[in-house]
């Protein structure tokens, strides 16, 4: 836990996005249901941690969540209380804080993955604490693949949320509570590495934030936790919340698997360790199935085209019976992949199913230079895409071989004639990474910028 109260912090650059009152309230309105997404009354059920299921009191909203009881185990699901919908008092607190502070600008915010941190148990004094924090944890996900891979797809942005107290509650023992934005504590529902948040609280601070496709809640903590919120229904638009400790130099690998299930849409490949046999249908994620690997490869399903291949987190690509929670009539597609126990690699399978996750937000070609009005011939035009990715430019629908390969050019350097007349030029760029060999996905990896030129 970061212990510096020093008011004398220099002055950052801070953008604060412009929110009419209207948008406002129709945010915070929208966190009842936010908060409560995915709840059940008197049908419910509930996960327990040995994977056994119990009703829930009639009338009691709860949240699934999942979490992690060490670095290298497997993780957990259980469900804890919902939060509540935000009184008025904690909509005009929020209304008045939650600075936004851009901490990596690749490109245009509709071109790329925008992932947001909102920080909790930071106060007024511990902000810049809080942004390099938010540095530091970017940092050490985005060098796990296919992140590494693809770091230019990715904005990231800071949402301040400024605390009364430093650090947060249950940290270090259950009897400490702390008065924060987001109300982050360990010991959740009596679970020591759980650390919920208050998911009402984190929607209205992430819509502060130009746009948020992936939401993590950094905790000013050293302790080890951390909790995926998997079914909570986003009006601003990501898919869930990843709560991960600051301070804690493992606490990064919670965010990258809970991103396997936000962005990759990946089932987690663990099992409780109990009897049972699944009996369903076949599930939808990619990285579960029914079948063998010689059925998939005779019905063509699946991760079929990775049989037999050699995958990045150990051993060759099969059928590997347990997942899904279940340990038997399950397969998954390796022996021991990051959706099963943290610390590792995602599976051939799997890293497919992020890169579809990550261009399902980004595109493959980005520009700061608008493509909406007419540029003149002297323009420097800078193009951004992926290492995998081959850009070529075109005149008029012509391509200009020499500029092949060219993430900068100037316009009249492409030898558009001196007519009089405008004229078109186009940038396209097709992603040929190994790593996707599905060709329904391969045809989303193409994309294209043109630009007016004006006589």
């Amino acid at each position: 836990m970061r212990s510096r109260t020093s008011t004398d912090i220099r002055r950052r650059l801070s953008l604060r996005t412009t929110v009419t009152a209207g948008l406002v309230a129709a945010a915070l309105a929208a966190t009842a249901t936010a908060a409560t997404a995915a709840t059940a009354t008197t049908a419910d059920t509930t996960a327990t941690d040995q994977g056994a299921t119990a009703p829930s009191p009639p009338g009691h909203r709860t949240q699934q969540v999942e979490y992690f009881t060490g670095a290298a185990g497997h993780p957990r699901h259980t469900t804890v209380p919902a939060s509540k919908p935000l009184s008025p008092s904690e909509r005009v607190a929020i209304a008045g804080d939650g600075d936004v502070t851009s901490i990596v600008q690749n490109g245009p915010v509709g071109a790329k993955l925008d992932v947001v941190f909102v920080g909790d148990g930071y106060t007024a004094a511990q902000q810049e604490d809080f942004h390099a924090d938010v540095r530091a944890k970017w940092a050490k996900i985005s060098a796990v693949e296919p992140y590494a891979s693809y770091a230019g797809l990715f904005n990231v942005w800071a949402v301040d949320a400024v605390s009364h107290e430093s650090g947060v509650s249950g940290d270090p023992t259950q009897d400490v509570v702390r008065d924060t934005a987001l109300d982050s504590a360990f010991f959740c529902d009596g679970t020591e590495r759980l650390l919920c948040v208050d998911t009402g609280k984190v929607e209205a601070y992430a819509s502060k934030a130009p746009a948020a496709d992936l939401v993590v809640v950094l905790a000013n903590s050293t302790k080890y936790g951390g909790a995926g919120y998997n079914d909570v229904s986003s009006q601003v638009g990501y898919d869930g919340i990843a709560t991960a400790s600051s301070d804690n130099d493992r606490s990064d690998q919670i965010a990258v698997h809970e991103t396997g299930h936000s962005l990759g849409k990946l089932a987690d490949e663990y099992d409780y360790g109990q009897s049972g046999t699944y009996s369903g249908p076949e599930p939808a994620e990619a990285n579960l199935t029914t079948l063998s690997a010689d059925e998939m490869t005779a019905q063509r399903q699946k991760w079929y085209r990775w049989i037999g291949q050699e995958s990045p987190d150990g051993g060759a690509v099969g059928a590997f019976e347990g997942g899904g929670y279940y340990p038997y009539g399950l397969n998954r597609p390796t022996e021991n992949s990051i959706m099963r126990t943290l610390g590792r690699e995602f599976n051939l399978p799997g890293r497919e199913a992020m890169i579809a996750g990550f261009y399902r937000h980004a595109s493959v070609l980005s520009s700061t230079v608008a493509t909406d009005r007419a540029i003149p011939r002297t323009t420097r035009l800078h193009v951004g895409a992926p290492a995998s990715a081959k850009v070529k430019w075109y005149v008029d629908g012509r391509e200009r071989k020499a500029a092949r390969g060219r993430y900068t050019v100037v316009v009249r350097a492409l030898g558009i004639p001196a007519d009089g007349r405008s004229h078109t030029v186009t940038a396209r760029a097709t992603d040929r990474t190994a790593a996707v060999r599905d060709p329904a996905l391969r045809k989303q990896l193409s994309g294209k910028l043109s630009w007016r030129v004006s006589p």
